[in-house]
């Protein structure tokens, strides 16, 4: 089998574990995972303060023309150096070029920020994409665990964190966040442990003809 280079892209249902297998996997193939890493490193590229890709991070844009025409989506454009360095939508698009520019040098596992379209459309080969789901019941029991918060108050967590991650992945893509035609893989956690989940995606990219 052909040790070939790819770019797993983990879209995740808040509290549904993905975030926890991503960084499992990555430690047991060992390559890296980027979460809130790619944060740092893009913010360290183009000299603009963390903080502001944190204020950004999966948050929807305002330009209302992007949710009408499909043809203004940013993934493919470049960023820019003067006027708007720190609105949103161009700090999405710097995100969008390291991602890109990561995905085609090393084998990597990506949490969200909508990494699966802006790989696709820029035709970097070797993409596979999971979406992570489970029932609200059992990300309320994941998350009131992880956070040491109440059911109420993980409850509601739940649905701001899915609802605000929804927009962002509709308001960039021009696609709906939870339609499983988007993906190659789409899992229900629901009964499952981190262990197990892992097992299936590492199983899936073995079929695509990948070593791991």
């Amino acid at each position: 089998m052909e040790n070939k280079r790819f770019a797993l892209c983990i879209n995740r249902q808040y509290g549904s574990g993905g975030r926890s297998v991503g960084k499992l996997l990555a430690a047991e193939l060992g390559i890296d995972f980027y979460d809130e890493k790619i944060l740092t490193i893009t913010s360290e590229t183009s000299a603009i303060g963390e903080q502001y890709f944190r204020l950004a991070d999966e948050k929807a844009g305002s330009n209302i023309l992007y949710k009408v025409f499909d043809n203004l989506k940013p993934a493919l454009s470049e960023p820019t150096t003067g006027f708007n360095l720190t609105n949103r939508d161009n700090l999405f698009r710097f995100q969008a070029k390291m991602l890109r520019e990561l995905a085609t040098n090393e084998s990597c596992i990506i949490a969200g920020r909508a990494a699966d379209y802006i790989l696709r459309e820029a035709q970097v080969t070797d993409v596979i994409s999971v979406y992570v789901y489970c029932d609200i019941e059992k990300k309320i029991e994941r998350i009131k665990e992880l956070e040491v918060i109440d059911t109420a108050a993980a409850e509601k967590k739940v649905i701001q964190k899915d609802k605000g991650r929804a927009e962002f992945y509709n308001y960039y893509t021009g696609r709906i966040w939870d339609d499983c035609s988007h993906y190659d893989l789409c899992i229900n956690t629901t009964n499952l442990n981190y262990e197990q989940i892992a097992e299936i995606i590492k199983d899936y990219i073995r079929i695509r003809g990948y070593e791991v």
